[in-house]
């Protein structure tokens, strides 16, 4: 089974940017597709954005699309989310799941998950 290890979150002022990076290590001869999800203080995980084990087919929520891009570096095992135009409500632990299949990233179950990296959007 592959580990994921997040980074990257930190405090930011609404409408500035961060980027997360999820790098996978231990077994890592298959590329698996990437999703990362969140989970706001007092609500449940949910879906932010998927990409393939290729990366040229992605997904993203709606709360996000425009503003958050989703990538990966196959060579460096590393998937990225790029946020953009950060709101308040984008403030959560943001996880990385690696999971079988494709349509499985979105799924807030299964898969192999790392142990989260907190973004915080000040107002």
């Amino acid at each position: 089974q592959v580990q994921l290890v997040e980074s990257g979150g930190g405090l930011v002022q609404a409408g500035g940017s961060l980027r997360l990076s999820c790098t996978a290590s231990g077994r890592t001869s298959r590329i698996y597709p990437m999703g990362w999800f969140r989970q706001p203080p007092g609500k449940e995980r949910e879906f932010v954005a998927a990409i393939s084990w290729s990366g040229d087919a992605t997904t993203y929520a709606d709360s996000v699309k425009g503003r958050f891009t989703i990538s990966r570096d196959t060579a460096k095992n590393t998937v990225y989310l790029q946020m953009n135009s950060l709101k308040p409500e984008d403030t959560a632990v943001y996880y990385c799941k690696a999971d079988l299949t494709y349509a499985s990233t979105t799924k807030t179950t299964g898969g192999s998950w790392g142990q989260g990296t907190q973004v915080t959007v000040s107002s």
